[in-house]
């Protein structure tokens, strides 16, 4: 729970400050583009709820290859299956993947809580910027606690750059993205049935 209201409350910190430029600049910029050159793992993501459609996500392990080597696994093992957004914030992020905690069907007071049965990651910070459509993995306040849960940008976010680990970009599926149920709790919490990962697999 302590390691949920550490990440809330940065996000919800950040937001509060930069939520205003972020929204008048959210419509003025373009997807962000993959790179060219992106040879690694395509993440797809298959999402049911409010939002219905697939999206996927070039995993960037140019970036950060620990990060991108937990999330294949998970999404390999199946892990990730039916776990919700649990937190999404209108002009910010979408967060999902906690494989503990997170799943449709359970306690909505624990969602955002827990990681997967593998331990933390040590940072992979780098100089990639957190625009729309990138891909960050989530954290306590700790650096080195990343674990299995991440975030999709709604939006730039330039406060998160080398403070959070870059690990992909959407490819295709804004419009799947942009119609996920947003949260009207806390911190983004959302409430009722959220949206969630119905499947993710690696191309």
């Amino acid at each position: 729970m302590r390691d949920r209201l550490i990440f809330g409350g940065l996000f919800a910190l950040g937001f509060a400050i930069l939520g205003a430029s972020w929204l008048n600049i959210a419509g003025a910029n373009a997807d962000t583009q993959v790179p060219a050159d992106h040879a690694g793992p395509v993440m797809v993501i298959e999402v049911a709820g409010e939002a219905n459609g697939t999206m996927r996500v070039a995993l960037r392990d140019d970036l950060a290859p620990q990060h991108v080597e937990r999330i294949v696994t998970l999404a390999e093992r199946g892990d990730y299956d039916g776990v919700v957004f649990h937190r999404v914030i209108d002009g910010f992020m979408a967060q999902t993947g906690d494989v503990a905690n997170g799943r449709e069907g359970g306690n909505p007071r624990a969602w955002g809580t827990g990681g997967s049965d593998l331990p933390n990651l040590p940072a992979e910070f780098s100089a990639q910027s957190f625009e729309r459509g990138v891909v960050g993995m989530a954290r306590s306040q700790h650096p080195d606690s990343a674990n299995s849960q991440f975030f999709i940008m709604f939006a730039p976010a330039p406060h998160l750059n080398g403070q959070y680990t870059v690990v992909g970009q959407l490819m295709d599926g804004y419009d799947v993205l942009d119609a996920i149920k947003r949260g009207t709790g806390g911190n983004g919490e959302v409430v009722g049935e959220p949206d969630r990962m119905a499947r993710v697999t690696i191309e």
